[in-house]
């Protein structure tokens, strides 16, 4: 269903705001002011940073989740917004009435409950936070439903697969292809993976992102992550949601239709661009971000994973497909499991092991409402600790 243009300036939060999905939603506000406006930023530690964010914004309110560094921001403010803190502030910016979206961009859960305490208070949801539609997928869409609010996705695939299925039933859909990039060790074999570095796994080979996702890169989880996020997106099942291995990072994602055409949405590798459209849909709007020069594109590369040496994709799969509170349990082990490879105290295919472990441990919980896939969340945590300490004796 395509809404009408409204052809104004969208009031925006930016919950996240001082990492990479934020600072990109900062360029694409100062690109184009006249049809988005930062209201509201959150962050959760870095007062400084979010101090800066805010002074070059005027953005008349703030969020600091971190209440210990709360002085440290007044100092570096050079105006007085209305500070909110903690947890609970965090909730309340998400719900402020000035607002017409908030931009959720919090690595992890945190950004869960802000998320649907946005939708509840009428506001459209820019969706760039992997977990919330992984853990709580269900009750998310379902809410918006209820609310009438859309869920606008940010990540460059799922961005790219809603430019695709815009006006489309889900009926019409034969499968959603997400590409991949492939990560840092898309050709190495896999009898090396036991002696791959943080530093190394840290070097990915097309997008700058935090430390989490880009190890999520080289093990493929993040495209597992993505497989579960395009099935309650965009209503289809987990077996019409398929991953493609593209090292050009061009093609964003593709979707073929019952009648066997394919459409792809192509651009350079820039967050800007799926943070524009969701603030401008259903407009398209200029801006100086630069467009594709296909002569200077000298190919562009398809291959099929490899599913024995990368099993993040099979084991989202089978989260996906058996649903309820596994996604969450397999979210919340590999991100434990990845904070333990980046502290030194596994090896990288143990990322692998550990959430796959858990997950078969787990006695998944059907339609569980919030407190359900937190207790699950939680659960999957500790248990993942406790395979990580046994990796070690």
């Amino acid at each position: 269903m395509r809404t009408e243009s409204s052809g104004k300036r969208k009031r925006v939060v930016v919950l996240g705001a001082t990492g990479s999905i934020g600072e990109s939603a900062l360029k694409v506000a100062r690109d184009i002011p006249e049809r988005m406006e930062i209201i509201g930023l959150a962050a959760n530690s870095n007062a400084e940073k979010l101090a800066a964010a805010a002074n070059e914004t005027r953005a008349p309110f703030v969020c600091l989740v971190n209440e210990t560094k709360i002085d440290i921001l007044r100092r570096a403010l050079e105006y007085k917004p209305r500070i909110f803190t903690g947890e609970e502030g965090l909730r309340e910016i998400a719900c402020l009435t000035d607002a017409d979206m908030v931009l959720v961009a919090i690595v992890g859960t945190g950004g869960l409950r802000p998320a649907l305490a946005a939708i509840e208070a009428g506001k459209d949801l820019a969706v760039a936070s992997k977990e919330i539609l992984v853990m709580a997928g269900e009750i998310v869409m379902r809410e918006a439903g209820e609310n009438g609010v859309h869920v606008l996705p940010v990540d460059s695939e799922h961005n790219a697969i809603f430019q695709c299925v815009e006006g489309k039933s889900s009926l019409d859909i034969r499968r959603i292809i997400l590409t991949a990039s492939g990560g840092p060790f898309r050709e190495a074999p896999g009898k090396d993976f036991d002696s791959v570095t943080p530093e190394q796994a840290l070097k990915h080979p097309t997008w700058n992102m935090g430390p989490k996702i880009t190890i999520d890169s080289a093990t493929l989880f993040n495209k597992g992550l993505e497989m579960i996020e395009a099935h309650w997106l965009f209503g289809v099942e987990m077996n019409r949601v398929e991953v493609v291995i593209h090292p050009q990072s061009i093609v964003h994602s593709m979707v073929e239709f019952t009648d066997g055409s394919t459409l792809a949405q192509l651009s350079y590798s820039n967050m800007c661009f799926p943070i524009q459209y969701a603030v401008t849909w259903p407009d398209r709007v200029p801006n100086t971000l630069p467009p594709l020069d296909f002569s200077k594109l000298s190919k562009l590369e398809f291959f099929a994973p490899r599913y024995e040496d990368f099993p993040a994709l099979n084991l989202a799969r089978r989260a996906g497909e058996t649903g309820g509170t596994l996604p969450a349990v397999m979210n919340a082990a590999n991100e434990i499991a990845v904070a333990a490879f980046l502290d030194r105290r596994m090896r990288f295919p143990d990322i692998w092991h550990v959430v796959e472990e858990v997950m078969n441990q787990h006695t998944a919980v059907a339609h569980p409402n919030l407190d359900a896939i937190l207790e699950a969340d939680q659960w999957a945590r500790n248990e993942a600790q406790g395979c990580v300490k046994s990796l070690n004796r």
